[in-house]
């Protein structure tokens, strides 16, 4: 049940009639695993943790470095090395300590995927390669748990909900992954820091509205060009 600290807490977004008292508790009883503590991962963990998620899974092998900070909100110059799951969660805990935060300081692979997953009600991809996009995919086929999937490259961003309920899956869009030959090099491409920002924002909103069972995207890839600000919703 909520607590008053919750009500005080959650008492605006709890104003909304779509919301509720039963929606923050949904919200509160809630599992999630963010795949990546990067550009994405970041602002997705700050509004999930925010907003009262209940326990939150942290899965990132890498270390805060320089150049991540124009993009990585969570960090600061200070923890330049440190690895990223632990900056995040104690970032995460300054802004919400009512939240059980998760950190995996590993990689995922065949071997532990399903592993972790199975352990949480939804998973949110931010990760930034395509071999982990197609292992979180078809783990989460496999355990039928919901996947809010977002990329980003230059000035556009995509979203899409996939598994939800049986409804389609990243391999229903894509069936096999690109040639690496023609995947566009992330270290050589540039990108401003308010994109991940903004594509993450979404990613957050639409796990929430998932978690307390509100209309989302359903068979449905959204491209957002923010250079033009074009919305693109392709159905699949």
């Amino acid at each position: 049940m909520l607590t008053i600290s919750d009500i005080l807490r959650y008492g605006k977004p709890m104003l909304l009639p779509e919301v509720g008292e039963t929606g923050q508790l949904k919200l509160k009883n809630a599992k999630v695993l963010v795949i990546g503590a990067g550009g994405l991962g970041c602002p997705v963990l700050q509004y999930l943790a925010t907003s009262g998620v209940g326990t939150i899974g942290i899965i990132d092998f890498d270390q805060v470095e320089l150049h991540n900070l124009h993009r990585q909100i969570l960090y600061t110059e200070d923890e330049v090395g440190t690895p990223k799951v632990i900056s995040a969660k104690s970032t995460l805990e300054r802004l919400n300590p009512n939240v059980d935060y998760v950190i995996f300081e590993e990689k995922l692979t065949s071997e532990n995927t399903e592993r972790i997953v199975s352990e949480f009600d939804v998973v949110v991809d931010g990760c930034d390669n395509f071999t982990t996009r197609y292992l979180v995919n078809d783990t989460c086929v496999k355990l039928g748990k919901p996947l809010v999937y977002g990329s980003i490259l230059k000035f556009e961003g995509q979203m899409a909900v996939f598994n939800h309920k049986g409804s389609k899956n990243l391999r229903d869009l894509f069936p096999l992954p690109p040639n690496p030959e023609d995947v566009p090099n992330c270290s050589l491409n540039g990108v401003l820091g308010t994109l991940p920002g903004i594509i993450g924002t979404m990613m957050a909103q639409e796990t929430l509205k998932l978690l307390m069972e509100l209309p989302i995207l359903e068979n449905e890839l959204l491209i957002f060009n923010t250079l033009h600000w074009q919305f693109n919703r392709l159905k699949f």
